[in-house]
């Protein structure tokens, strides 16, 4: 259960770490870091990455960001109307170097986004579906946007893009060699969350 982890405390810190890259799209994880433990929160889309980049077609730069809620704007104004109450405004990455407006938002696969990061509750990986795939992305947001919003009313919340694409092995970063992810990893690669949905040009978010 997410909610339990956040209780009062500000200076929350989170991890997108990106575990393969397709060729349209790049499948990942969400993780709360809290005193030095990861938990998972969420699967993760994005787009592809690309050394050029292409509006729409790319996903950000591997870094460090501030997240702040966007209280203007298109995403803002259907989001009010569709989650009532629960909606405090969008979780917005500030700071992007040659890029705006990335929010954290629903949706399932790289064509319900432009840059921006998608939260499913499911995961179907890129190496094994061309345009990788999330799913319950709904169930998912709401499990997660509440307490993400409640920490960025509370103080200074920072999210950390990592690439960690492609094969695992833990000399690369002995910090990423943690049960959690492991576990995570270990799911994706013996297709335990693969969700086998037929888009056939169907919203099933």
């Amino acid at each position: 259960m997410v909610g339990a982890k956040y209780g009062k405390e500000s200076n929350m810190k989170y991890e997108v770490l990106r575990i393969s890259s397709g060729k349209d799209s790049t499948s990942g994880m969400l993780f709360e870091i809290n005193n030095g433990k990861r938990t998972f929160l969420a699967y993760t889309l994005e787009d592809e990455q690309r050394d050029v980049k292409v509006w729409g077609e790319t996903r950000i730069p591997a870094g460090t960001y501030k997240l702040e809620l966007r209280t203007e704007g298109g995403f803002h104004t259907r989001y009010s109307g569709k989650y009532g109450a629960m909606h405090k405004g969008m979780i917005h990455v500030q700071d992007v170097p040659g890029f705006e407006y990335i929010l954290w938002h629903t949706g399932n696969t790289d064509e319900n986004t432009a840059g921006c990061l998608l939260l499913g509750n499911s995961q179907t990986s890129n190496l094994v579906q061309k345009d990788g795939f999330v799913g319950s992305s709904v169930n998912a947001y709401k499990d997660v946007y509440p307490y993400v919003a409640a920490a960025i009313s509370q103080g200074d919340v920072w999210v950390t893009y990592t690439d960690y694409d492609g094969t695992v092995n833990s000399n690369d970063n002995s910090d990423l060699n943690s049960n959690d992810i492991m576990e995570k990893l270990s799911e994706i690669s013996g297709e335990i969350q693969i969700l086998n949905a037929k888009m056939d040009g169907k919203e099933i978010i």
